[in-house]
């Protein structure tokens, strides 16, 4: 099976017959809006538990109640007694959700007192071996989903309740103590039962906390791939005390600033400077994956983007000019389209520099060097819609790409330095293409 037999296969829908599918939607609803109920004005986190607790309230008025009707038209009077125990539990259990309304822990208290109480009621009638006492087990477990591991005192306090309640269960109501003297079937077929409700919570618990534990982490990775590079994710993982800092003998940067923004910005209003800005950024994030180099770091309306780090190429070089050329083609594209006088100037250089991890909150990856420092030099005294490089750029790119003297210009904190001005790539006809034409043979 190809990946677009398969594409196509996990995103056809299933064909239910309109009935099952018109009562699997309300069965659905009805769970939201059930699992919903009293936890408004929560804050998010709090409201996800809180929906736990409903559900799980919701699943035990619903069994205990058929459990009721089921004793009840048994006829067997001598079950009345127990009936009027899931009947009262279902009652109290059913409040839960609006107990929510107090505060976020007094459902979870009710649940975990009426479970309690009642299970006691249930070991009078059918002794320790008729699975009620069992179900205590769940306590050790099932408090950390309902109150969250936070509240350890709380939690230690649930746990030990029902670790003597169980203790108590088990020896005060021997099989020969018991109010309801049952046969062996009906003993056995209460403990299967027991067991079964004792295992299943306990699973689920764990599935939940796991689950949670999963999704943590996954956000947590998405966020580190977003600010650091993937080969600096993995380090950290796999060393999360490591200091991380290398050295390249030979690497690229670039230093991009949008030009006209700042005045253009005062007339924009804050939304629509953001969202023009965030278009321009997001393109150039776009073109820095194709081109398989490192953004930096944004400043304002300025971008830094580094080739050869963390990861070492040989052709750093040419991969960061492939992705200058194309920052000037985007900007004047976003211009044009949002009707804005917008260009850019661009400053890049090439040569050993170092790189790493600093910070301890907001952390950031970051690179040093000579090479950094002339880029932005360069940047500053470029001029809108040109790449302004350095003479280790203008050898390694005169090969491909067509270069336009700029003469011997000065640079702060440098002194007299030569530069060039990039132009565009060299085709194989010897022509050259200009982000100007590339442009035009993309339209």
């Amino acid at each position: 099976m190809t990946i677009i037999d398969r594409q196509k296969r996990q995103t056809r829908p299933a064909i239910l017959p309109a009935p099952v599918a018109g009562a699997l939607r309300a069965i659905r609803s009805f769970i939201r809006r059930v699992a919903s109920f009293g936890i408004e004005g929560y804050p998010p986190e709090i409201q996800r538990r809180l929906k736990i607790v409903n559900v799980f309230s919701s699943l035990v008025v619903v069994t205990t109640c058929i459990y009721a009707i089921q004793l009840w038209a048994s006829g067997n009077k001598e079950m009345m007694p127990v009936v009027y125990i899931n009947l009262a539990l279902a009652f109290l259990v059913a409040l839960v959700p609006f107990m929510h309304r107090i505060n976020e822990l007094a459902g979870g208290l009710l649940l975990v007192f009426a479970e309690f109480v009642a299970l006691i009621g249930f070991t009078s009638f059918f002794g320790r071996l008729g699975g009620a006492p069992l179900q205590y087990v769940v306590a050790a477990a099932a408090p950390f989903v309902i109150f969250e591991a936070r509240r350890f005192w709380l939690i230690l306090s649930i746990v030990f309740a029902a670790l003597v309640l169980h203790l108590i269960a088990w020896f005060q109501f021997p099989m020969e103590a018991v109010q309801l003297k049952d046969d062996d079937p009906i003993i056995s077929s209460l403990y299967i039962q027991g067991a079964v409700t004792t295992f299943g919570l306990i699973a689920a618990c764990v599935y939940y906390a796991f689950d949670l534990f999963e999704r943590a982490k996954a956000e947590t990775e998405s966020v580190l791939r977003n600010v650091l590079p993937d080969s600096v994710v993995e380090r950290l993982k796999a060393s999360p005390g490591e200091t991380i800092a290398d050295g390249f003998s030979e690497a690229s940067v670039l230093f991009a600033d949008i030009t006209g923004f700042v005045s253009m910005a005062r007339g924009l209003g804050p939304e629509k400077t953001v969202a023009l800005l965030n278009r321009l950024v997001s393109a150039f994030d776009e073109l820095a994956e194709r081109h398989g180099v490192e953004k930096i770091k944004t400043i304002g309306d300025a971008y830094m983007v580094a080739s050869g780090v963390p990861v070492p190429r040989k052709d750093h070089a040419h991969a960061l000019a492939a992705m200058a050329l194309d920052i000037v083609l985007a900007v004047k594209e976003v211009s044009a389209a949002e009707n804005v006088p917008l260009n850019v100037r661009i400053g890049m250089a090439s040569g050993p520099m170092m790189a790493g991890i600093i910070g301890k909150n907001k952390f950031s990856y970051d690179v040093w060097g000579d090479p950094v420092n002339l880029a932005s030099r360069l940047e500053q005294s470029s001029v809108p819609g040109r790449i302004a490089i350095c003479p280790s750029c203008y050898a390694a790119l005169s090969d491909a790409f067509a270069i336009e003297p700029r003469g011997v210009i000065e640079i702060k904190g440098v002194g007299p330095q030569e530069s060039w001005f990039l132009l565009g790539r060299i085709a194989t006809s010897g022509a050259t293409v200009s982000p100007s034409s590339a442009a035009s043979t993309r339209a």
